[in-house]
């Protein structure tokens, strides 16, 4: 197994410099995919392919992904499907003569049984979702031997199998730890990425404007390291799994940037793909003003504590309402100038740009979730505050603390406030491995009972 080292160096980005022969890649892959095991994971819910409006667009996927012949297996994490919803996946995927796939039906009877094995060894609480769903399909791939896996979702509107062969060239044949796909989203003749454009690049310029000023070196490394990705948030991704053993994943909307940050403090090599020539669509989230718990308000509360929550704990930083107060005031005066520059861009490129939406967008709805955000982490740290003074005050309390107090309090100062601040995450599988060490085994049971 390769040692794995903590990367400070550049992401290397594989531009599109000219016209790309599709055969010529795949041959390529082909040839590095006999000693590099490539197997393809592909959440999605049963809705993706029922829904009259949706299936085109799977049917195009799976048409596609016939194509990839270079792919030892294709593991559809399958969700929310009754078991006739589940034989109507087999029969596309039968029409469209992908030999090589696997359905991990999460509702039926077999990996039902397994999560519950999980949660009785103390592994996995996680509510049903994507985050779960994607756990268990990596344990799967690593049952079966894979040195890479790749994560594609199923509600790509634009997919062509060409676009797979680029994610997945950077680590099936140089051996990069990471890829992630990067595209420009456009749709209908407007820009979309709102929460990329107008939430997570100004929130990271503003947060570097404010390390700069305080010369806090030890901030600027993550940042910088966000910053080199086109597209953070971008769900296309590829792992080699000697990595992949070592990560955990985000259950909530910050995923991207939690997976992104245990990039930035577990590889040793990362890269970016451009993905697509042409605009790349998928499904959109609603803008949902009123309600910060749904649509893209909730993607933007999670992803500003996700962000947070790994520069406390990964980097030391001291969370107040004045640290946000100062952090909103520079990341407006970003956001004046990213409106701007993407009013020039779409001019540029004949393209419709509501200028007032974006900046109200920007100022109102993101801003506000900013502020949502902060409320929440200080309000955490004043309860982990005061927690601690009782601790060391009254040794009686330390005791209760220790006790018991909160599930997550395991023993010491340090653990509690860790705890406190933990964004909603997955095991390891190497965590899982140690605790379960038949746990492969019983993976590949299942998949053979399916």
């Amino acid at each position: 197994m390769r040692e794995i080292t903590r990367n400070f160096g550049l992401v290397t980005t594989f531009r599109i410099l000219v016209d790309q022969d599709h055969q010529q890649l795949a041959e390529v892959l082909k040839q590095h995919a006999i000693m590099n095991k490539p197997i393809l994971i592909v959440p999605l819910l049963a809705s993706e392919y029922t829904l009259s409006e949706n299936q085109p667009i799977f049917e195009n996927i799976l048409a596609n992904l016939s194509q990839a012949e270079y792919l030892d297996k294709i593991i559809f994490g399958l969700d929310r499907a009754s078991e006739s919803e589940m034989q109507l996946l087999k029969e596309l995927i039968k029409k469209h003569h992908i030999r090589q796939a696997i359905i991990q039906w999460n509702d039926g009877p077999v990996f039902s049984d397994i999560y519950q094995m999980l949660n009785k060894a103390g592994i996995l609480t996680l509510e049903p979702g994507k985050g779960k769903n994607i756990f268990l399909g990596i344990g799967i791939a690593l049952a079966l031997h894979a040195n890479v896996v790749g994560i594609l979702d199923a509600d790509i509107r634009s997919f062509d199998c060409i676009q797979l062969d680029r994610l997945l060239y950077p680590v099936v044949v140089h051996n990069y730890d990471f890829s992630k796909a990067s595209y420009a989203r456009i749709s209908n003749q407007r820009l979309y990425g709102r929460a990329k454009r107008l939430l997570l690049d100004p929130l990271l310029l503003a947060l570097k404007t404010k390390f700069i000023e305080s010369k806090d070196k030890k901030m600027l490394g993550m940042i910088d390291f966000l910053l080199q990705f086109d597209y953070q948030l971008s769900g296309e991704v590829a792992f080699r799994s000697d990595l992949l053993k070592k990560m955990r994943f985000s259950t909530n909307w910050g995923a991207e940037i939690f997976t992104l940050v245990e990039i930035y403090r577990k590889a040793s090599s990362a890269a970016q793909v451009d993905f697509s020539i042409e605009p790349f669509d998928h499904k959109h989230q609603p803008v949902s003003e009123d309600d910060l718990s749904k649509g893209l308000t909730r993607m933007a509360v999670d992803i500003v504590t996700t962000l947070m929550n790994a520069l406390v704990q990964g980097e030391g930083l001291d969370l107040s309402e004045a640290f946000f107060r100062d952090l909103l005031t520079i990341y407006m005066g970003v956001t004046d100038k990213l409106t701007k520059m993407y009013s020039d861009v779409s001019m540029f490129n004949h393209l419709e740009y509501d200028w007032d939406y974006e900046e109200y967008l920007a100022r109102e709805v993101f801003g506000n979730c900013i502020l949502h955000a902060g409320e929440i982490l200080t309000a955490q740290a004043t309860t982990t505050d005061r927690l601690l003074r009782l601790a060391n005050s009254y040794p009686q309390f330390k005791t209760f603390l220790e006790a018991g107090l909160a599930d997550a309090i395991l023993s010491v100062e340090s653990e509690l406030k860790k705890r406190i601040f933990e964004t909603p995450h997955t095991a390891s599988w190497e965590r899982v491995f140690h605790k379960m060490p038949k746990i492969y085994d019983i993976l590949i049971d299942a998949i053979a009972i399916e």
